[in-house]
């Protein structure tokens, strides 16, 4: 019933949505239209109204050039591998070879890889990079089958592969796990893809430590709490009808309930910001809510073993994680340089919970480990904003470049 009431909302709320967008571009064209000044505040307040209706397709990543070496290159998208559950981008600049391939491991948290549009235009400059854009779940047939954690292990190394030794790996937020999960089976197993450098971002390998809300509601209830409470079923009407999954929509009412107050201040200086016609500014503010408002589904299996292993049971942290009925071993990693990258304002992943992967690391040389706290930033400043071009980023391209 979660899902199907959510989507008579949405479908309720559709129409007046839509109408709200097509006035809000008819005023913007016609800023001025006979001489009427509350024309700014009309916009602004239907340009609110269309932000209300969620989307659930991937955005666009609008991608069409990098700057490499000081001159624009062309940049487009090629999809190298598919699952039903996920495919391999690779953001191809035409005319540039040489430079380190990276694997760019997207989070799934209910947002699609587009979240990660700015990692992604930063790290073109020196890199061939590759992302994982994974599939909304209500668009995947149940025939295609499970999707759970260790699927998701199971698809990080079956990536490396295909692209091949040498492909570094780069982790933000929630498949931290996953991927150092994958680099330590790889390593055990003494793979030729296992990738030169793995780093880690505002994840939570040990979410034992500083432990947050999003910590704090996982360990207060119990796991049959969590599927009873907030799993659905996709409804006829999608392609995976009858799926079970967490909605994208309870994941994002999850995060803006965690600061209401600073969304309830963007978007109204979003209205202000029109009313005064400071339209670049305003439309930042909007393209991040049209992008933050796109949620995808999680499956059910997926999302309940992330909780229970991750966020329960802590298991990668205490060396008894199995993936497909293997122990992990991270002691085995012992030729894969390790950076791992922290926010201090980090309110979801706290100080302490990435860093943790330094100390499973065991058989890594000193010059081979490395650790950074971003000052300033939250969880999303780690990975995206001036401080990262400026001051992470440099880091991670360090590592990337030393471990080649």
């Amino acid at each position: 019933m979660l899902y199907h009431a959510y989507q008579i909302y949405a479908d309720m709320i559709l129409p007046a949505c839509t109408l709200a967008e097509l006035a809000a571009a008819t005023l913007a064209a016609n800023p001025r239209s006979g001489g009427f000044d509350a024309v700014p505040r009309l916009r602004a307040a239907c340009e609110l109204i269309a932000l209300v209706r969620l989307t659930h397709h991937r955005p666009a990543f609008g991608i069409d050039h990098a700057t490499v070496g000081g001159q624009p290159v062309p940049v487009t998208e090629e999809v190298v591998a598919r699952t039903p559950f996920c495919s391999l981008l690779h953001f191809r600049r035409h005319g540039i070879v040489g430079q380190p391939r990276v694997l760019l491991v997207a989070p799934m948290s209910g947002h699609f890889a587009t979240l990660l549009r700015g990692t992604v235009q930063t790290m073109l400059a020196d890199h061939d990079v590759y992302l994982t854009d994974w599939h909304n779940p209500r668009d995947i047939p149940l025939l295609a089958g499970r999707f759970g954690f260790d699927e998701f292990v199971q698809h990080l190394i079956g990536f490396l592969q295909t692209l091949g030794g040498g492909t570094h790996l780069v982790a933000i937020c929630q498949p931290t796990v996953a991927a150092l999960a994958a680099a330590a089976l790889m390593a055990e197993d003494e793979d030729p893809a296992q990738p030169p450098s793995l780093t880690l971002m505002a994840g939570p390998i040990d979410a034992r430590v500083n432990p947050t809300k999003v910590n704090v509601l996982a360990m207060s209830q119990s796991l049959e709490w969590f599927e009873r409470t907030l799993i659905g079923m996709v409804p006829l009407r999608f392609a995976g009808a009858m799926r079970r999954v967490y909605p994208g929509h309870v994941q994002l009412l999850a995060f803006m309930s965690m600061n209401p107050e600073r969304h309830e201040q963007a978007l109204r200086e979003l209205y202000a910001l029109r009313e005064r016609g400071e339209h670049d500014k305003a439309d930042a503010i909007r393209d991040f809510y049209i992008e933050y408002f796109a949620t995808m589904d999680l499956t059910a299996e997926f999302y309940l073993e992330t909780v229970s292993l991750v966020f329960q049971r802590f298991l990668l942290a205490q060396g008894l994680l199995d993936v497909s009925g293997r122990r992990v071993c991270t002691r085995a990693i012992h030729r894969t340089a390790l950076l791992t990258v922290e926010g201090e304002r980090d309110d979801i992943c706290a100080i302490g919970q990435t860093v943790a992967a330094q100390d499973l690391c065991t058989s890594l040389s000193p010059y081979m480990r490395m650790h950074h706290v971003q000052t300033g930033v939250g969880h999303y400043g780690v990975f995206n904003g001036r401080r990262w071009e400026t001051q992470v980023y440099p880091l991670v391209r360090n590592i990337i470049y030393t471990s080649s």
